[in-house]
């Protein structure tokens, strides 16, 4: 009993002396970032998410807090506060963290049911509190101690250079030397180390096919005996799209319902695709050389199609695996009975988030090399006897397939129509746009030159309030579809710093959020990891929306509200399994 006495007694005297290594300044600001990190951003978060989220804000307030201390004592901002009042202080930070804790978990998991009550979501289960915590604790102190790690050694290696040179500049070139060796250990072995594991994993992925995916017989489809391109070279998502979508009969079932199209007149949808291995180069398949003999071997699978003869051509930028979004195709032959080819190619196998980190410029790069490879082709085609000729793309496919053009000007030149969803923040043409807005139309929904020629549809659940303009849309119509609560539209490494716009204007399906350095930036990233896993017409989930953006650039004749309202409600949520 003694001697269990003894260990606790030695265990709180370490805790003690562990506890006054803390900077009381740096304390403060982790409880304000605490409570903040709490606060509802674009998707309900699941507590694992909210305990990394905690973590990394609470160390975030920690460093500012510290290093704001630092530079008032270096300014000579010293109070010599008597033991009393010190006492007083740290009993009431004691005393708030004891109450603000708690209090801000309780509200934290109000606001996320608020949250998923706009969503549409059924409520969370059990709140996990211990673990939270527990994990946002010890996240905080792990990168806490490799901190004081990294500060330690840049003091050693100052005493040693202090040996041969002045202390100050022992300083500043143990600093440079500590930080340049960091980054080096991350990049070339943390990033580089996990990119190389990721990039095996999924090129194994690559090789697999989707269930219930089996080789086309059609010849309008790549991958058939017929093909130019060979089912076991167009990768995963290239077998799921050729294989995929409406039978003839589907579609005639559909249109038998309306008066726009005759059962008669359905044809089999066209669907070319080229893998990254389909043009066998000898180059890399990230290489201008190989993107090029991909583009050139899909215009080539739409020359053995006939695809020139059919109503309409999309040029689909892929996203980083090489997935075309199935409820965009399906919404397409649907309405146009068909008479439809759909082109694409993939450029990666990686997802798109690994895609965007790890190379921004191949996505732009396959964008524009098979649109120029297609637009050549159709080009030479007479004027009157050639298919109305869209791009399109969705996320990262959305920021590839704008890398075709160079603004307005060559999307207008060089298209019948442009159809951008989902479109990350970076990408250039769509950053143009929106901070180009008129005056007084908001960041998540623009309008741009008074919806001339470009038009935003934001409204959930579909992009109907595309048409909702005075005026004449003139030819031809741009159209980006994009929701308030999309973090993949929303990202960018300014929120670490600087407040966009958009943070005070809710949306129909966000709250109000409250900007704060680093916090919101946190809380924006951990929302991409689950932006596609909500509700249809919410996040990055815009399964019911392609039909009212095809319709705005291209419908038959004779399609009409009504045909959209039966086509939608075909479709519905499940459009994303063909």
């Amino acid at each position: 009993m003694e001697r269990n006495g003894h260990i606790l007694s030695g265990l709180g005297a370490s805790l003690a002396r562990y506890g006054r290594t803390f900077s009381p300044t740096g304390l403060a600001f982790a409880l304000t970032f605490y409570c903040i990190s709490m606060t509802p951003s674009l998707i309900p978060r699941e507590w694992l998410y909210q305990a990394l989220l905690t973590g990394l804000s609470v160390i975030g307030g920690y460093a500012i807090g510290t290093f704001l201390g630092w530079v008032l004592r270096r300014f000579g901002f010293r109070t010599p506060w008597p033991p009393s009042v010190t006492r007083v202080l740290w009993w009431g930070l004691a005393l708030a963290t004891v109450v603000l804790v708690p209090w801000f978990l309780v509200l934290g998991s109000h606001w996320q049911n608020d949250l998923r009550t706009l969503f549409g979501m059924e409520p969370p289960g059990p709140l996990h509190t211990i673990p939270l915590l527990g994990l946002a604790l010890l996240l905080a102190l792990v990168l806490l101690e490799i901190g004081r790690t990294l500060r330690r050694c840049t003091r050693w290696a100052a005493r040693v250079l202090g040996r041969w040179v002045p202390l100050r500049v022992a300083r500043l070139v143990a600093a440079v030397a500590v930080t340049a060796v960091t980054i080096v250990v991350v990049n070339g072995g943390l990033i580089d180390g996990t990119l190389s594991a990721l990039n095996s994993v999924y090129a194994k992925a690559d090789e697999t096919t989707p269930a219930g995916a089996v080789r086309p017989t059609s010849p309008e489809r790549s991958g058939s005996p017929e093909s130019l391109a060979s089912w076991e070279t167009l990768g995963k998502q290239g077998r799921g799209f050729v294989s995929g979508g409406p039978s003839v009969a589907q579609i005639q079932d559909f249109v038998a319902g309306g008066d726009v199209i005759a059962p008669a007149d359905v044809m089999e949808p066209i669907r070319v695709y080229a893998g990254l291995d389909s043009a066998a180069t000898d180059s890399a398949p990230d290489s201008a050389e190989s993107l090029q003999a991909t583009a050139e071997l899909v215009v080539a699978e739409l020359d053995r199609t006939n695809a020139w003869d059919r109503d309409i051509l999309v040029v689909t930028t892929t996203t980083g695996t090489g997935w075309v979004d199935p409820s965009m195709s399906q919404s397409l032959e649907y309405m146009h009975g068909g008479n439809t080819a759909t082109a694409a190619m993939q450029y990666s196998f990686l997802p798109s988030w690994i895609s965007f980190v790890s190379d921004m410029s191949t996505p732009p790069a396959a964008g524009k090399a098979l649109y120029e490879a297609v637009y050549a082709a159709w080009s030479a085609k007479p004027a009157d006897d050639r298919p109305f000729l869209l791009a399109f793309g969705i996320s990262l496919g959305s920021y590839g397939a704008q890398g075709a053009f160079s603004g307005l000007q060559d999307m207008s030149a060089r298209t019948d129509g442009a159809l951008f969803v989902g479109t990350p923040n970076a990408t250039a043409n769509w950053q143009f746009f929106t901070d180009n807005r008129d005056p007084g139309s908001l960041e998540y929904s623009p309008v741009y030159e008074e919806g001339r020629q470009v038009r935003f549809g934001t409204e959930v659940g579909s992009a109907a309030n595309i048409w909702d303009f005075p005026g004449t849309w003139q030819t031809p119509h741009i159209v980006y579809i994009q929701h308030a609560s999309d973090a993949i539209v929303w990202w960018s490494p300014d929120l670490l710093w600087r407040e966009a716009d958009w943070i005070s204007q809710p949306g129909p399906d966000r709250m109000e959020m409250t900007w704060v350095p680093i916090v919101t930036f946190w809380q924006v990233t951990f929302d991409l990891f689950v932006a596609g896993d909500v509700p249809s017409g919410h996040g990055h989930d815009y399964r019911e929306a392609y039909v009212d953006g095809l319709a705005a650039l291209g419908a038959p004749e004779g399609w009409d509200t009504q045909e959209t309202t039966r086509l939608r409600d075909l479709l519905g949520p499940q459009a994303s399994q063909g």
